[in-house]
Formats: structure tokens, C-alpha cells, sequence
């Protein structure tokens, strides 16, 4: 396996829509490794294909609750329930976290390691995360959809709270 360099604000891949993929073959299933092999260097807890430069609609996401790594190939939102304003952050947008409106109860088809379309349903953390790394595939980043943002406190500081609130433009 490989661990991939994240793109990073403002590298085009990041704002350009990714492409189907037309099956499950040897090449995805190694995108898909090396994704989640990333991911854990990361300390992350999703990653799209987009953010390391591969123009593919695949995405990894673990939030660590349990239910393991989860794939995503080609997915689809289907159903999306009970919107609240939560926390955001990106590995590809360091420095900056913000708050955004997403679902906590979403119902998704996606394609698994061996071809089969399977519904799959995630809540909470997970879901919003499913979300986060679905926009990804589409080109839109947090930072577009955030109602807030906030710039992160240097990791030396010895200060409480968040950083300074960075005027979102309307």
C-alpha cells in the first residue's frame, strides 16, 4: 500500500467535480487501500479521492465508532433526515474548522468491493462525515457550505477556545 500527499486549498482537483467509476476492478480496490492507509497516517476520519488528485468518485470514512472503514464508490445520497448545524473540518483545508447544516440521519447507494449496489444507512458523526467526503466528489468544499468559520489555535498555544471567528462573505 501507499500513502498518497493530500492536495490542499487552492489545487484545482479540490473544486472539480470526479468522474464514475465503470466497475470494481484491481485498480480501484488499490485506490481504495491506499485511501484508507492515508487516511489512518492522516489521523483523519474520511478522504476523498479528489483530495489526492484522483478524479474518481471514491471515498473512504472511519470516525472510529466501531463500524470499521467504510467504502464508497460511485455513492448517492437517497434520503437525508433531521439537519443540524455541527462541527467541519478538512484535512485538505488545514487551519480552518467550521460549522455546517448537515443531515444526521442519511440513507446512501453505494457499490461494494465486489460490485454490488447495497443501501447503507449512518447517523450522527458518520454520517455528516458521508456527506463531507460526498460534497468532495462534487467539487464543493466545507468552507462553501459553512455557515461559520473559524481560524484553528496554533497546536503551541496555551489558550482556551477556538480561534478568531473569519467573516464569511455573503
Amino acid at each position: 500500500m501507499a500513502i498518497y500527499r493530500i492536495a490542499t486549498v487552492p489545487d484545482p482537483a479540490l473544486t472539480t467535480p470526479a468522474r464514475s467509476v465503470p466497475g470494481v476492478g484491481p485498480g480501484v480496490l488499490r485506490v481504495l487501500d491506499n485511501l484508507a492507509e492515508t487516511l489512518r497516517s492522516a489521523r483523519g476520519i474520511g478522504l476523498a479521492a479528489p483530495q489526492v488528485r484522483i478524479l474518481k468518485r471514491l471515498a473512504v470514512v472511519d470516525t472510529d465508532d466501531g463500524l470499521g472503514t467504510w467504502d464508497l464508490i460511485n455513492p448517492e445520497l437517497l434520503e437525508g433526515r433531521d439537519e443540524r448545524i455541527g462541527w467541519d473540518a478538512c484535512l485538505s483545508i488545514p487551519g480552518i474548522s467550521g460549522e455546517t447544516l448537515r443531515c444526521e440521519w442519511i440513507r446512501i447507494r453505494t457499490l461494494t468491493r465486489t460490485g454490488e449496489s447495497v443501501e447503507m444507512i449512518a447517523t450522527g458523526l458518520r454520517a455528516r462525515c458521508i456527506l463531507h467526503e460526498m460534497d468532495h466528489l462534487d467539487g464543493i468544499l466545507f468552507t462553501d457550505k459553512a455557515v461559520r468559520l473559524f481560524k484553528d489555535k496554533p497546536k503551541e498555544s496555551e489558550s482556551d477556545g477556538e480561534g478568531p471567528l473569519i467573516e464569511k462573505q455573503p
